[in-house]
Parts: structure tokens; C-alpha cells; sequence
């Protein structure tokens, strides 16, 4: 008798032990599943990680051209950052390109790692020079922007072939006492130099948000070309009334660069977002 009730005892414990092991299983299960979709959710971390044998992720540094903020790069950052990468937008000076590219060279060495360099317009300029005196740049992404060679100037490669609205009749030129003069697109013209695509109001809004620019820059000249070494890649604007399309074409094919077309005006990067951030996400993952 007593050895049938031991028997029971012993069977109801190992039940009990059997069912609290599975409960323990399930829950660890469910909370695992739940982690795995929670980090996705805020910010995809796990699906960012590279696989095995891939090295780290480069840093995608956003440089803008002058007329503008990091701001004109809202939409490619937000594409990038859901695919997980590390970006960085900071400010282009545009004081000048010796300035813009000495604080930038900064900004790039901070980040360590591998990164690449994208730059609208005159960023171009800007990131040729940091790619050349900032070592682990994967590679160059040119949007609707200046890829120069050793000694050019952005006033000499914006008039090789005709096509530009910039001139006099467009900026207006601002004077300090301290300081040199700086530059502005006249708020009636910005549309038709800049934002061709964009509605009238959007625009306006555009003009009235615009940095000015030290006109030196447009004399300056690039003391280094875009590296033969560090693959480039083209995005040319084929309605652009800032930089003639020629002209866009002209450095692309000099640069060897891996090239793509949209009809789109000047603020390439504010309206075709996802083109350049495909355009950088195939930088980043295979620079030729």
C-alpha cells in the first residue's frame, strides 16, 4: 500500500516537473519571437547585421551642395537607415573649399571604419578632396553633382557646356563687413534654377530656407581629383538648370563612373529619394 502511494507521488511530481519544463520552453519561445520583432520594429538591428565573412557595414556620409542643408537629404537617410546603416548628414560649411573640406576630412575621420561619401551638387567637389586624404573610403556617389579633376573650379566646369540658369540675373550677392561676399539664388528664380519639379509653394518654402554660399567657391580650385582608386557612381539629373547635363555627363565618363539617369531638375536627392538611396545601397555593398 505505501508503495503504491510512493508510485504516485513520484509520477504526479514528474508531471508536474514535465509541465512546468514545457510552460518554461513556451514562454521562453514567445519572449524570444517577441524580442526578435520588437527589434525590428525600432530600428532593425538584427536584420542590419552583416553576414558572416561580409566586414562591417560602411558609414554612409551625406554631404549637400550649397543653397541647402543636410535636410535636403531627409528621404535618402530614412531609406538607409531601414536597411541599416549608419548615416551621418552634417553640415557643409560653405565657407570655401579648402574650409568645407578640412572640417568635413574631420567629420569623416570621427566616424572610423570604412565609410562612403555621397555629395549633391557642390558636395562633390567637397567629397573628391576628403576621398583623397581620408583613408577606408569604399566608394563616391555623385548626385546631380561636380566630380572634379585636380585644378578645376566649379565656375570652369559648370560653363563647358552652356545650360545653366546661375549667373546674374539668378543670386543675388550678399555683402559683410566682416568677411566675404556670399551668395543666394533670388527667391523668384530658385524654381526654375533648382526645384523644377517641385510645386510653386514648395519651393518658396525651399528659397526661404536657404544657406548662402561664400563666392569664393565657385573660384576655388580642387587641389586633388576624385581617387582613381575609389569607385564612383553617377546619378544625373537629365532637366538639371543648375548643372548642365553635359556637364554631368562629361565628369561621369571621365570618372568612369557606374552611371544612372532620372528627368529631374537640380534637388535631385529632395525629389528622388529612392533612386539615390538605391543608387548608395549598391555602393555600399559592392564598390566595384
Amino acid at each position: 500500500m505505501n508503495r503504491n502511494r510512493n508510485q504516485t507521488r513520484n509520477q504526479t511530481r514528474n508531471h508536474t516537473r514535465n509541465r512546468t519544463k514545457l510552460l518554461q520552453a513556451t514562454v521562453g519561445t514567445v519572449v524570444a519571437g517577441a524580442l526578435v520583432a520588437a527589434t525590428a520594429v525600432l530600428g532593425g538591428t538584427a536584420a542590419a547585421a552583416p553576414a558572416a565573412g561580409e566586414g562591417p557595414r560602411p558609414t554612409i556620409v551625406l554631404v549637400h551642395g550649397g543653397f541647402e542643408d543636410a535636410s535636403a537629404f531627409s528621404g535618402v537617410v530614412e531609406r538607409l537607415q531601414r536597411l541599416g546603416y549608419q548615416v551621418v548628414a552634417p553640415a557643409n560649411p560653405l565657407r570655401g573649399l579648402a574650409e568645407d573640406t578640412a572640417y568635413l576630412a574631420d567629420v569623416v575621420r570621427s566616424v572610423g571604419g570604412p565609410v562612403v561619401l555621397v555629395g549633391h551638387s557642390y558636395g562633390g567637389m567637397v567629397i573628391s578632396q576628403v576621398a583623397a586624404q581620408v583613408p577606408d573610403v569604399r566608394a563616391l556617389v555623385y548626385a546631380s553633382a561636380f566630380i572634379p579633376a585636380k585644378g578645376e573650379s566649379v565656375g570652369e566646369l559648370n560653363s563647358l557646356y552652356p545650360g545653366s540658369l546661375l549667373g546674374p540675373d539668378t543670386t543675388s550677392v550678399l555683402l559683410h563687413a566682416t568677411g566675404g561676399p556670399e551668395l543666394l539664388v533670388k527667391p523668384a528664380g530658385f524654381r526654375a534654377v533648382f526645384a523644377g519639379d517641385r510645386t510653386a509653394r514648395d519651393a518658396a518654402v525651399a528659397a526661404a530656407g536657404q544657406r548662402p554660399v561664400a563666392a569664393n567657391t565657385l573660384s576655388d580650385r580642387a587641389e586633388y581629383g576624385a581617387p582613381a582608386s575609389v569607385p564612383a557612381y553617377a546619378v544625373i539629373s537629365t532637366e538639371d538648370k543648375a548643372i548642365p547635363p553635359a556637364v554631368q555627363e562629361f565628369m561621369a565618363d571621365r570618372a568612369h563612373a557606374r552611371t544612372w539617369r532620372v528627368r529631374s531638375a537640380h534637388d535631385i536627392t529632395a525629389t528622388h529619394p529612392a533612386l539615390v538611396a538605391s543608387v548608395v545601397e549598391q555602393a555600399a555593398r559592392n564598390p566595384r
